[in-house]
């Protein structure tokens, strides 16, 4: 049961008549009225096990949009059904209008709906449905908490697919030059043209030449169908909070841009998340399905206080393939954690494949590198010029092994991944 404003107002009001007869018995008898109709209310109020309840399942939204979830009200009992229902949902599930009023009369239906806005990726969940049966007086009534599970997905906001347009266009002049296209190694033969002035002289085809009795030139295209393994490191180093975005979060973005623009290029895209044990396995989907695979594999994605095993992630992607393709393992650069673990696989796997490392950089190092106005921040920037000095250690070496480096903050992280992949496949490279 429950108990409304109404009855504690009716409560007070018994300060009248005590003011005009001022005696004990008055307020014991006031009491035992309010607390008579409160009982005659919560008889009359009539059961709330004649209420059915019904959830809809919301569809996966982005993080950051808006969806809504639909439940529906039938009153199977013999009397009007007035009351009020509370939608929970976990806070994180950004419900509003989740406390609803409304009348059912009997054996008739009622729908509800509560307004999602999610504000963490992942599953979001509702727990119960809160159902109160107010009484005719509105003093009290009868509360019963209804299982009703539910969910909606938040998906990885993606919000780096506004530089698409811009990476298809480059990726379209890539594949459109006509004379201005050269001859790089590993590029693949496209057709032959009259030859044009400006053009090299390494591209003309002598024998086209004498049977046209013209000179001809070939042109070369990109490579297509090359393969592209993107590794997710979830371990620990990925928990840490750039701004107000996890490291993890800033790489998918990533991750999300560079499969994009490889699928309309005609590349494959694969990919693995994990750290000691890999949770996230996208491998051998077709182009036009592979974004939506991607987004629901990361929904769930959470960072683990782990080190990664960056051995058992490096034999994970060998039993993808061995042949040549662009490792991209979106990870860190933490110089403590590379050197330790990483360094020693990284070797064997850059004889192997183009090895891409794409860390999201800290901007507020250079931040506390040029403020020194007092002992402390002077203090600040000697640790934050120290911690830049290692990470430009740790990519050194890395670069020894020839490891490309992209490290950038989280904002310009996709798009120099994304020109770094252009650029790989201008030269011919994957």
């Amino acid at each position: 049961m429950f108990l409304t404003g109404r009855f504690l107002i009716l409560v007070l009001l018994g300060a009248v008549p005590i003011l005009v007869w001022p005696n004990y018995a008055v307020p014991v008898l006031w009491v035992l009225f309010c607390v008579l109709l409160m009982c005659l209310d919560l008889a009359l109020a009539g059961s709330t096990k004649t209420v059915t309840l019904a959830r809809s399942a919301p569809g996966p939204v982005r993080l950051g949009e808006t969806t809504s979830c639909s439940v529906a009200v039938t009153n199977n009992g013999s009397s009007t059904f007035r009351g009020v229902l509370r939608d929970c949902w976990q806070p994180s599930a950004g419900a509003t209008d989740d406390e609803h009023r409304l009348t059912v009369p009997p054996g008739e239906a009622r729908t509800v709906t509560t307004t999602l806005t999610p504000t963490r990726r992942g599953d979001r969940l509702a727990v119960r449905m809160t159902v109160r049966r107010l009484g005719p007086l509105g003093l009290a009534g009868r509360q019963r908490g209804v299982p009703l599970p539910g969910r909606v997905r938040a998906l990885p906001p993606f919000g780096s697919r506004r530089l698409l347009p811009s990476r298809l266009a480059h990726l379209r002049q890539l594949d459109g030059r006509s004379a201005v296209r050269i001859r790089g190694q590993g590029t693949e033969f496209d057709s032959l043209r009259d030859y044009v002035e400006g053009d090299d002289v390494r591209s003309i085809d002598w024998r086209a030449t004498a049977r046209r009795r013209s000179t001809v030139v070939r042109t070369w295209q990109p490579e297509k169908d090359r393969h592209i393994v993107i590794v997710l490191d979830t371990s620990r180093t990925s928990a840490g909070r750039v701004g107000d975005v996890p490291r993890l979060d800033a790489a998918m973005d990533a991750a999300l841009l560079l499969a994009a623009l490889a699928s309309h290029a005609g590349d494959r895209v694969d990919l693995i998340a994990g750290d000691r044990r890999v949770h996230r396995r996208v491998v051998g989907v077709g182009r036009t399905t592979l974004l939506n695979s991607l987004v629901s594999a990361m929904a769930n994605l959470e960072p683990a206080l782990l080190e990664a095993d960056w051995p058992m992630l490096g034999a994970e992607v060998a039993k993808i393939g061995r042949q040549r393709a662009l490792l991209v393992l979106l990870t860190p650069l933490e110089p403590a954690a590379v050197e330790e673990s990483l360094l020693p696989p990284l070797s064997v796997l850059a004889q192997h494949y183009k090895v891409v490392i794409g860390s999201v950089a800290d901007p507020a190092l250079e931040e506390m590198i040029s403020a020194r106005e007092d002992p402390a921040t002077v203090y600040d920037a000697a640790a934050a010029a120290r911690t830049v000095t290692l990470r430009n250690r740790t990519a050194t070496a890395v670069g020894r092994l020839g490891v490309d480096v992209v490290d950038a903050p989280p904002d310009k992280l996709p798009a120099r991944l994304a020109d770094h992949y252009l650029l790989l496949k201008s030269r011919g490279l994957l």
